[in-house]
């Protein structure tokens, strides 16, 4: 399989401005009889990001201020948290993400890497050279309260020991 990474820089646009560079893609070359396969770098990113976000233990993907401002907004951005490096025949992949406290880290970080270098071949037939796993943070997961329908106004903090006063 042939792989390459097409990168394009600045190009004279037709008014004598510069274009936006075309995006990098990766090309994939199984039969160069039928063409060709390209695929966008942030497709790798989303099918990391899918991919470690499905393993049990991690809490959330790590991102930018404007990643938060997104999710608010109803937006997701499953590329979120995770970077690519192509190095000629290399795919190195980074993510960067928080874990649910009380979770084995060096387990769920091992099985973050089998996931995504699973998913990104299964889904690419690219074979991942790499992936580092950045653990940025560690949050508790909150206990929902469980709400008694027959009992909205009652106040809960107060404990009066199962006595009841008359």
């Amino acid at each position: 399989m042939l792989i390459i990474l097409k990168e394009t820089g600045f190009v004279p646009g037709s008014h004598g401005g510069l274009k936006m560079p075309e995006e990098s893609k990766i090309i994939l070359n199984d039969d160069q009889s039928l063409g060709t396969i390209e695929i966008a770098p942030r497709v790798l990113e989303i099918i990391a990001g899918y991919a470690a976000s499905e393993v049990d233990g991690v809490s959330k993907m790590y991102g930018s201020f404007a990643n938060s401002v997104g999710e608010l907004l109803g937006r997701s951005d499953h590329r979120r948290g995770v970077k690519l490096v192509k190095d000629n025949d290399s795919l190195t992949i980074d993510v960067d993400v928080y874990v649910e406290y009380g979770v084995s880290v060096p387990k769920v970080a091992s099985q973050i890497q089998k996931r995504i270098k699973q998913q990104v071949t299964l889904m690419t037939n690219l074979v991942v050279t790499e992936v580092n796993v950045h653990i940025k943070g560690v949050v508790a997961l909150q206990e929902e309260k469980q709400v008694d329908p027959d009992n909205l106004f009652s106040d809960d903090s107060e404990d009066d020991g199962g006595n009841e006063e008359a």
